[in-house]
């Protein structure tokens, strides 16, 4: 037995996807330890996405009103027009209304709209429907409106989600196709409705599957794309936004922003005297000893060549000083001669400072650094 076991979880194991690395799995099950870009990426999706099955809905919705009118009397189908047409404009406010401004939680609320509206459709629709005397025609239409709890779980395939959340709004579907059941206790078809149903639940695992494999896929290339691949610190391109992101939030809340440049000093000489592959070996142990120093709220990013940027959120200029003395103290590793390796510091505050834009911080941090290699290198600047 326990060979058994043992065999199926290396098969169960080698269906997952290969894009990620094992420590990585675990995003897929919730996003509670997801980093802050992959985070805006999966948010920006998702309100787009969702605009765009609003559209869809908003236009299509109010259509099927002329084949309500052919096949229904009135005023059943006066009823049906109406509340396709509420759910029409809730579908357009919807499309207009949300941006993608990168937070999740607006995600999250999309969403919620998003299967709400045609959820109370779906019910508000059947409760008119089950109420009337319809011949095998209208009848037959009818049973097309049961169609749509299908419709919205085939939708969620759309969306990058981890396990929990798809869980959730699969969840909320599911409940609305078993409420409508009870609603119909006395007349219900049970045969029909329990296919029905297990079929519903059927295609959430499918669908639950298809936004596991669109968040691996995106987990494995936000990584790529905002991993240096050499020192393992975010690249400049995403520490770009990680900055705006960061400088944004501070003055919403009226908070700190601490900004450290690092230029190691004389790396120029290790690469000439000792090759690139040394030089390349002192960048990753710099990375590293930073990584494993800095708050887990800082981020590292590697600027360019030797040159780094420690952002602090929420960190007083005094306070920030202090950890970068901390460190310099423990000291940043060693050259290939065994010196001990040394950096010149800038360091900036957006407070502190009276800054009044990320280009402002970045500069002045920038030219603090110029100024701690003009004094003579392995110091922290922080006035001009």
């Amino acid at each position: 037995m326990p060979r058994f076991l043992a065999k199926l979880s290396k098969r169960l194991t080698s269906l997952l996807p290969p894009e990620l690395e094992l420590r990585e799995l675990w995003y897929l099950l919730s996003s509670r330890n997801h980093s802050l870009l992959l985070n805006r990426r999966r948010a920006t999706m998702i309100v787009n996405r969702v605009r765009l099955f609003a559209f869809l809905f908003a236009v299509l919705t109010p259509l099927w009103s002329v084949i309500d009118f052919i096949v229904f009397d009135s005023p059943l189908w006066i009823y049906l027009a109406i509340i396709r047409v509420l759910a029409s404009v809730a579908f357009f406010g919807l499309f207009f209304a949300y941006q993608a401004p990168g937070r999740l939680l607006d995600a999250y609320r999309s969403m919620a709209l998003l299967f709400t509206v045609p959820t109370v459709f779906y019910i508000a629709s059947h409760l008119l429907i089950s109420d009337q005397s319809l011949d095998n025609i209208s009848a037959s239409l009818a049973t097309g409106y049961a169609f749509l709890p299908f419709v919205l779980m085939a939708g969620l395939a759309l969306f990058p989600l981890t396990l929990k959340e798809n869980a959730l709004v699969s969840a909320v579907i599911i409940f609305a196709q078993g409420l409508v059941g009870v609603m119909n206790w006395s007349t219900l078809n049970w045969p029909s409705f329990m296919g029905g149903f297990w079929l519903l639940i059927l295609i959430s695992a499918v669908v639950a599957l298809a936004s596991l494999s669109q968040l691996a896929f995106m987990i494995a290339l936000v990584r790529q794309v905002m991993r240096d691949p050499l020192t393992g610190a975010i690249t400049r391109g995403s520490g770009e936004e990680l900055l705006g992101f960061f400088w944004s939030r501070s003055s919403r809340r009226g908070c700190s922003l601490s900004m450290a440049f690092f230029d190691l000093d004389h790396f120029k000489q290790i690469n000439d005297n000792y090759g690139h592959e040394a030089g390349d070996q002192v960048l990753r142990n710099f990375a590293k000893f930073i990584a494993d120093s800095k708050r887990a709220t800082d981020v590292l990013l590697r600027w360019g060549g030797e040159e780094f940027l420690l952002l602090m959120p929420d960190t007083s200029l005094a306070d920030a000083k202090v950890m970068l003395k901390r460190l310099q103290e423990k000291g940043f590793g060693v050259r290939p001669d065994g010196n001990p390796l040394t950096a010149s510091i800038g360091l900036a505050e957006r407070q502190h400072d009276n800054l009044f834009s990320v280009q402002d911080l970045l500069e002045l941090a920038d030219q603090r650094m110029y100024e701690a290699k003009e004094q003579g290198r392995n110091r922290i600047i922080t006035v001009s």
